[in-house]
């Protein structure tokens, strides 16, 4: 692994879906005003610890993008490369999607409601074909193939579609000395972590990723973390002070 190489790991601002606590998903929900805060805190964050991406990695949602652009921008990076990708996009919550969690809690229960929000490998009930014509008649899904378009996951098929892009795209960026910064949402860095840490889907199920909160992992060159399992988050409203990150931090 070149010197200086890190994955630099971001979970977008709040999105307006999420300030109304609704399922979100694929569903493209711009950030809210905090949201749009937070990750300026999240860019000042980086820029005062000294630590600057070579190239950024999106999904193709627009709370994700816009949470990326903020973060070049305050960091004077809007040069640097970018890719987008569906691999990268929130779990789909299939039926779930746009509904209020307290209704669909109350509604299911709360065993039923905690395995399709937290499990590893319970998918929700899929979205109806209709909707999901309606969904994918968008422009950015055009051209992927059928398998890419999901109408419900798990986090287990989230993992299956991230992985590719860690051992294609970042993994060889990461090799070559580069310092990729990732700007998902919070299934799919979940799925990057499990994979970067060896957590178990038990581990997994406890594991939270704080909004806007910068993660950095350095890796050695068979992509394991060093000098130790695991990485740090780089605290935006804190002195800057590097935090252990662990399975064990809470649960959403």
């Amino acid at each position: 692994m070149g010197e200086g190489g890190a994955l630099l790991l971001l979970r977008h601002g709040q999105s307006v879906s999420n300030a109304a606590d609704v399922f979100t998903g694929w569903d493209d929900a711009p950030l809210s005003d905090l949201g749009v805060a937070q990750a300026h805190g999240a860019a000042a964050a980086l820029l005062r610890l000294g630590v600057r991406p070579t190239g950024v990695h999106t999904s193709l949602l627009r709370r994700s993008i816009t949470t990326a652009e903020i973060v070049t921008s305050v960091l004077g990076r809007e040069w640097i490369p970018v890719r987008r990708s569906w691999r990268l996009n929130e779990r789909h919550y299939g039926a779930l999607t746009g509904r209020d969690k307290r209704a669909v809690a109350a509604e299911a229960g709360d065993a039923r409601f905690r395995a399709w929000r937290r499990s590893f490998a319970v998918a929700p009930p899929a979205m109806d074909e209709d909707a999901a014509a309606v969904m994918y008649a968008d422009a950015r899904y055009a051209g992927l193939p059928p398998e890419a378009l999901p109408r419900t996951e798990s986090l287990a098929g989230v993992w299956r579609r991230t992985l590719p892009y860690w051992t294609d795209v970042l993994f060889p960026q990461l090799r070559s000395g580069g310092t990729p910064l990732v700007v998902g949402h919070g299934n799919s860095l979940r799925a990057f972590v499990m994979h970067l840490e060896g957590m178990s889907p038990a581990d997994v199920e406890r594991l939270d990723i704080p909004t806007a909160v910068p993660m950095r992992y350095r890796l050695d060159r068979h992509g394991a973390p060093v000098p130790e399992p695991g990485g740090r988050y780089l605290d935006p409203v804190g002195a800057g002070d590097p935090v252990r990150i662990g399975p064990a931090r809470g649960s959403r």
